[in-house]
C-alpha cells in the first residue's frame, strides 16, 4: 500500500468520501456467489465502520458549536439549541432519532471505548452498539466501563437478545438500585401513540407499566373469548380491537364513534365517482371512496362533524376556508397546517404544534399565509439558535422553503402536495436533493 493511499484512508476529506460514495454505486455485481458473499459481509462492516465515523464527527461537531455558541455570548441555559438539528438533517432524520443518535455517539466516544471499538473494526452494528448504549444508561460511568470492558470480546458472536441480556444482568448485579430507579422513572414515560398503517388502518399504542400492561391484554383477551363463547363470530383480534375502542370512547359499538375529522379533498372525489385520493388530517393520504364512506356510510346514531376543506382542480391551493385573522389562527391557521401536513423540517415528520413564521417577525417577516410554517415544538425552538434562516419561495403555504443552518448546509423543504394538486416539475422533486445540501457558496 502506497503512503498516499495509507493517507487517504486514515484521513479522507469530504471530497474523498463523496468518491468512494460514487465508486460504490458503480460496483458491478461478483463473478460468483463466494465473492458475492464475501462483499455483503463486507459492505456490512463498511457500514459499521461508517457509524463509528459518524459518531466521532458528531462529538467533535457538538463541542465546537458549544464552544461557538458560548463565544456568541449565548447564556448556558440556552447553549446546545439547533445542535442535535443540523446533525439530524445530516443524517436525513427526524429530531427525535438525531436526539438519540447524538446520545449514542457521545456515550461510545466517551465512556464505552471496547463498543466503540467493536463497532469501528465492523464486528457489531450500530443498533448493538446502541442495545450495550441503553442496558447501561442508568450506570455510573465507572460502572459502564467495567460493562463495556466485559463484554469486550465477546460481542462478535452474540445476537441482538443476547447482547441485551448480558448487559442488562451485568447493569443489575453492579447497580440494583440504579436499576430499580430507573425502572420507576420510565412510568414516567407512559403515553399512547398513534400512526398510520396499510390499507388505511392505524396503529394506537400504548407504553404502560407492566402490570398494567399485562391487566389490559388480559382484560381484553378475557372479553373475547366470552363473546366468542357466545356465538360472536368475529374472530379474536377483532372482538379485542372493537372492545378497546368502544369502552375507551364509551360508544356502544366501536364503529359509532363520533367522527370530528378534517378531510382535505376535491369537489370532484366528494361529488362523483372521481378517484383522485383525498387526505385525513394527521393520517396523510387515504383512497377517495374511503372518504365518501367517512362521510355518506355512517350509522344513523353516529354523529359526523366533518371539517370539509376543497382544492382548487388547477393550482392545487385550498379555496374552502374559514376567514383569514390577524395572528396564526383560525383560518390563517388552517391554511398553514393543512397543506404542510406534517413538521415542515425535512426528515421529520412529527405533527404540528406551532405555527410560526418562516421569516421572524423581529426580522420584518409578515404574519401571513406566505410567510408561515407549521412545525413540531422541537423543530420551532430549533429555528431560534442562532445561525438558522428560513426563506419560503413566493407562493406562500404549500409550496417549499429553504432552512439555512449555521454552518451555511441548505435543506428545501416541500410539503405533500394537496388532493388534485398539478403534478410537480420533474427538477423540483429530484434536482434540490443534489443542489441544496452542499454548502452555501456564500
Amino acid at each position: 500500500m502506497s503512503e498516499q493511499l495509507a493517507t487517504l484512508i486514515a484521513a479522507p476529506s469530504a471530497a474523498d468520501l463523496s468518491r468512494w460514495l460514487g465508486a460504490l454505486s458503480r460496483v458491478s455485481p461478483a463473478a460468483d456467489d463466494v465473492a458475492r458473499i464475501d462483499r455483503i459481509r463486507l459492505l456490512e462492516q463498511l457500514k459499521s465502520a461508517a457509524s463509528a465515523a459518524q459518531a466521532r464527527e458528531s462529538v467533535t461537531f457538538k463541542q465546537s458549536q458549544l464552544a461557538e455558541q458560548e463565544a456568541l455570548g449565548l447564556p448556558a441555559r440556552e447553549r446546545g439549541t439547533g445542535i442535535t438539528a443540523q446533525l439530524a438533517l445530516a443524517r436525513q432524520e427526524s429530531p427525535h432519532l438525531g436526539a438519540r443518535f447524538v446520545g449514542l455517539a457521545e456515550a461510545l466516544v466517551t465512556e464505552l471505548p471496547h463498543t466503540m471499538a467493536a463497532l469501528t473494526a465492523g464486528i457489531i452494528s450500530e443498533w448493538r452498539a446502541t442495545i450495550v448504549t441503553r442496558e447501561t444508561a442508568c450506570l455510573t460511568r465507572e460502572d459502564r466501563a467495567r460493562v463495556d470492558a466485559h463484554l469486550a470480546g465477546r460481542l462478535a458472536g452474540m445476537s441482538n437478545k443476547q447482547i441485551a441480556d448480558e448487559a442488562r444482568k451485568c447493569a443489575y448485579e453492579l447497580d440494583p438500585y440504579a436499576a430499580v430507579a430507573r425502572s420507576r422513572k420510565a412510568v414516567e414515560d407512559r403515553r399512547v401513540t398513534m400512526r398510520p398503517a396499510p390499507d388505511t388502518m392505524a396503529i394506537v399504542s400504548a407504553l404502560l407499566p407492566v402490570a398494567q400492561g399485562v391487566a389490559l391484554y388480559a382484560a381484553l383477551k378475557r372479553e373475547a373469548d366470552s363473546k366468542r363463547a357466545h356465538g360472536d363470530e368475529r374472530t379474536r383480534g377483532q372482538v379485542m380491537a372493537d372492545t378497546l375502542v368502544e369502552r375507551v370512547t364509551g360508544q356502544p359499538k366501536a364503529d359509532q364513534v363520533p367522527l370530528d375529522i378534517r378531510l382535505v379533498m376535491t369537489d370532484r372525489a366528494l361529488l362523483t365517482d372521481d378517484q383522485t385520493p383525498a387526505r385525513l388530517d394527521g393520517y396523510g393520504a387515504i383512497p377517495a371512496p374511503v372518504a365518501r364512506d367517512l362521510i355518506r356510510d355512517r350509522d344513523e346514531e353516529t354523529r359526523v362533524r366533518l371539517r370539509q376543506l376543497l382544492t382548487d382542480p388547477t393550482t392545487g391551493r385550498l379555496t374552502a376556508m374559514e376567514s383569514v385573522g390577524r395572528d396564526f389562527d383560525g383560518g390563517l391557521r388552517t391554511s398553514v397546517i393543512v397543506p404542510d401536513a406534517f413538521c415542515r423540517t425535512p426528515w421529520c415528520g412529527a405533527p404540528i404544534r406551532h405555527v410560526d413564521h418562516a421569516v421572524p417577525a423581529s426580522a420584518g417577516g409578515q404574519t401571513s399565509e406566505a410567510n408561515g410554517q407549521g412545525l413540531c415544538e422541537a423543530c420551532n425552538y430549533a429555528k431560534e439558535a442562532p445561525g438558522w434562516r428560513s426563506q419560503p419561495s413566493p407562493g406562500g403555504a404549500g409550496e417549499s422553503i429553504s432552512i439555512t443552518t449555521p454552518t451555511g448546509h441548505t435543506y428545501i423543504s416541500s410539503p405533500p402536495p394537496l388532493p388534485g394538486a398539478p403534478p410537480r416539475a420533474t427538477e423540483d422533486l429530484v434536482e434540490p436533493k443534489e443542489r441544496d445540501l452542499r454548502p452555501n457558496a456564500a
